[in-house]
């Protein structure tokens, strides 16, 4: 069974804005919404977060603990979850890398921004299995 994420359009420029803005590192943030009880999966809200890596920030990403937690607290007082993660990929397909499979949890969605010289080419989204051997991709249905 594929499933499937509903994103805002809102939400999606906002996410390849970041991308954008901050070529040629990986640009991070929690993506907002809710699971219905059909399992639909609809994300409503994008809370930039600081890509807190030391090193190789071009090619990795690192969010603390401390903004995860934040995130959390803005989505509970807005009625919402932390439904997923988004990053960008800098002059790199949209695919996850083994990197990005050891650091995932298989509840969340994993949406990969491709920026390639500056500019969004392509947007896919993710989870991971409950075995964490591999991701699956999501079908992504944006709204207005």
């Amino acid at each position: 069974m594929t499933q499937k994420i509903t994103i805002q359009e809102a939400c999606k420029q906002d996410m390849s804005n970041h991308a954008e803005a901050v070529f040629p590192e990986e640009c991070c943030g929690a993506m907002l919404g809710r699971d219905d009880t059909s399992g639909k999966r609809v994300v409503t809200k994008i809370l930039r977060v600081e890509n807190t890596k030391d090193a190789n920030r071009e090619r990795r990403f690192l969010i603390e603990p401390k903004a995860l937690l934040q995130a959390e607290r803005t989505a509970r007082a807005e009625g919402l979850d932390v439904v997923g993660i988004y990053h960008s990929h800098p002059n790199h397909p949209s695919k996850p890398s083994d990197f990005d499979r050891d650091h995932a949890m298989p509840f969340w969605s994993y949406l990969i921004v491709s920026c390639m010289q500056g500019k969004t080419a392509s947007v896919q989204s993710y989870r991971l299995l409950e075995d964490r051997s591999a991701f699956s991709e999501e079908s992504i249905e944006y709204i207005k």
